[in-house]
């Protein structure tokens, strides 16, 4: 890969990065922040899940991912059940109400991503997500590798 293709990527995806954290920031998208959206989202798709193991998938501190529960909770969009073996483990349970929240979230990002990438073809759609994906794996796999 020549030098220019690695500027031209870096370049991108900082532009990518800041494009997409004001599209995420824009309150037409309801309550949810990006952190949410994902933690909500993993919940929903994959079922409950204990703050360790969402810290580890997503490579970020026990008290990061705490925190990030503790505001869901709050919302009441996900609820706690303690672990019976340790009194200080619980895993976190979406609620319908995030569920809703989290339903309402998507629709209006696909909205806002359909519109955006309406000139696109479906094939340029599908080989930026397949490249988008190989991308992010790509990205956690080098992350794994680094040592602690």
């Amino acid at each position: 890969m020549k030098i220019d293709s690695l500027e031209i990527i870096e370049l991108e995806m900082a532009i990518f990065v800041r494009r997409l954290t004001s599209l995420s920031s824009d309150k037409k998208f309801g309550n949810i922040d990006r952190s949410a959206y994902l933690l909500l989202h993993q919940i929903s798709a994959h079922g409950c899940a204990g703050v360790k193991a969402l810290a580890d998938i997503f490579q970020l501190d026990i008290s990061t991912v705490s925190r990030q529960a503790s505001s869901l909770e709050q919302k009441e969009y996900v609820y706690r059940i303690p672990d019976p073996q340790d009194r200080r483990a619980y895993t976190l349970h979406i609620t319908d109400l995030g569920k809703h929240e989290l339903d309402e979230y998507k629709k209006a990002r696909s909205v806002r991503f359909k519109e955006v990438l309406k000139e696109w073809s479906d094939e340029e759609c599908q080989t930026f997500a397949q490249l988008l994906r190989k991308f992010n794996i790509t990205i956690n796999e080098s992350r794994a590798k680094e040592p602690n």
